[in-house]
């Protein structure tokens, strides 16, 4: 945890550094205070849910609420945001931390610096051709994060190695493990007009990763060091350190204004460890999704924000009453037009992730990758499998789901098929033998986002489950550290 105290230590520092006089961090609490008493002050409903929006979404304090890794509950806790801006530069931080009941936590610090001296693209001329693609450009913008976040996790299913373990060799153990780095966003279609169309964005990362493993007793299956050894499960009750990097391309447009928005990634990582634990590993993540109505929402995930963050405009603006800023402002939780939720989307995706282990070494188990129920990042997948069902180094899982809102809620119903393997070798991965699981439930959106998955799944012959999972970042927030 120290180091993501320290990074939080150095933020808010920072924060005050560049500021100056009274310091943004100052207005931005006094601004806070005076939005609080004007609508926190009444007992009518509207007055309530504006006093409900200034709770979970307000800067700079708010609470933060997110779920931890499958098995560890809801995380309750406080977060805080500031921020510093200079001519090209908005700059903010947020630090928080959350608990849940069976004493998990996370706790961590990020800062994000996003240019904002952005050119506008230029309009293209003419007017579409009868049936050809309208392409919107949305430009990303060059980001850094740095972070470093602490997960302690009591709970987490082993189940052994492979595709071939079974349902009742399940062990449960407990993991902290500390994420300490940097990550940059760096697009590269608006200096090369000839791929402007493709948005594509340069991603890399450098990352320290300690990890300790524990056993975990009380549960209703064994603790892992009894049933399970450091040959059956690499990494097994040790501390390590890992130095990890890793390097990518993404790509982003989206075509019939709007409505057909891919998606498209391809990352190589490498993991450095000591002794015998080191590997590489390449991803390949391709997700289409085609959107119904002319209601178009940003990804569930933005390069500008941090975790704690949803601000709206990517670029520098001028104060507004209270101290705030329009860049501080965040997406109505509950807008006001009556057809803003009425949304519909279908989406289909293919994940492939392969580990390159040399001669010799291992990847350690907390590392591998997870189908069934949801994994450490709270990522579904093959959810009526217990969570953490099958591990091993390669995965690859193809998935279509549909989503449509409930009249003009911000409730939708949610439909999803989902199909994989994982496999110990990377010559098994192919389309014999692979898993599948429907499921079938309800969303919860709130600025647009879907920030609550209730869903119930079948099909994968060993029983049905029902998952509620909560997103771990705000409206619009950047995604947290990955924990493998």
């Amino acid at each position: 945890m120290k180091p993501a105290l320290a990074l939080a230590g150095l933020a808010l520092s920072c924060a005050a550094m560049c500021s100056g006089g009274e310091g943004d961090i100052g207005a931005d609490f006094r601004g806070e205070a005076a939005r609080f008493k004007k609508s926190c002050s009444g007992f009518a409903f509207n007055a309530l849910a504006s006093c409900g929006e200034l709770l979970f979404t307000d800067h700079p304090l708010h609470l933060a609420i997110g779920s931890l890794a499958p098995g560890n509950g809801l995380g309750t806790g406080v977060a805080l945001v500031g921020h510093w801006t200079t001519t090209n530069w908005r700059n903010t931080f947020d630090v928080d931390a959350v608990g849940s009941p069976n004493l998990s936590w996370r706790a961590g610090g990020y800062a994000t610096f996003v240019w904002a001296k952005v050119t506008p693209p230029k309009p293209r001329r003419g007017r579409p051709r009868p049936g050809s693609l309208n392409i919107d450009l949305t430009y990303e913008q060059p980001v850094i994060h740095a972070y470093a976040e602490t997960d302690s996790l009591n709970k987490l299913g082993f189940f052994g190695i492979g595709p071939s373990t079974a349902e009742t060799a399940r062990a449960f153990f407990g993991l902290r493990e500390t994420v300490t780095g940097a990550s940059f966003v760096l697009p590269v279609s608006k200096y090369l007009p000839f791929l402007e169309r493709l948005n594509i964005s340069i991603l890399g990362e450098g990352n320290g990763r300690f990890v300790d493993t524990r056993g975990e007793t009380g549960q209703d299956s064994p603790s892992i060091e009894q049933i399970y050894s450091a040959a059956t499960a690499p990494g097994l009750l040790t501390r390590r350190g890992f130095a990890q990097f890793g390097e990518g391309v993404r790509l982003r447009p989206s075509f019939a204004r709007d409505h057909v928005q891919l998606d498209y990634l391809v990352k190589y990582q490498q993991y450095i460890g000591s002794d015998n634990y080191s590997f590489r590993r390449f991803t390949t993540d391709v997700s289409h999704t085609f959107q119904i109505y002319k209601n178009h929402f940003p990804p569930a995930y933005q390069d500008i924000n941090g975790p704690d963050e949803c601000f709206v405009s990517k670029t520098n603006s001028t104060a507004t009453d209270s101290g705030a800023t329009k860049e501080l402002s965040c997406p109505p939780v509950l807008p006001s037009g009556p057809t803003r939720n009425y949304a519909g989307s279908l989406q289909l995706r293919f994940l492939l992730s392969e580990s390159i282990i040399p001669a010799g070494h291992v990847e350690p188990f907390y590392f591998q990758p997870t189908l069934g129920g949801s994994d450490m990042n709270g990522n579904t997948m093959l959810a009526s499998f217990q969570d953490y069902r099958f591990r091993a180094p390669n995965l690859m899982m193809f998935r279509a789901a549909f989503e449509h809102s409930i009249y003009k809620w911000p409730i939708g119903l949610a439909l999803m098929v989902d199909e994989g393997k994982v496999a110990l070798r990377r010559s098994d991965i192919d389309f014999s033998h692979l898993q599948h699981s429907y499921s079938a439930g309800l969303t919860l959106h709130a600025g647009g986002f879907a920030m609550v998955y209730a869903m119930f799944s079948w099909g994968g012959r060993e029983g049905t489950h029902t998952t509620v999972t909560a997103n771990t970042s705000l409206l619009g927030g950047s995604a947290r550290p990955s924990l493998n």
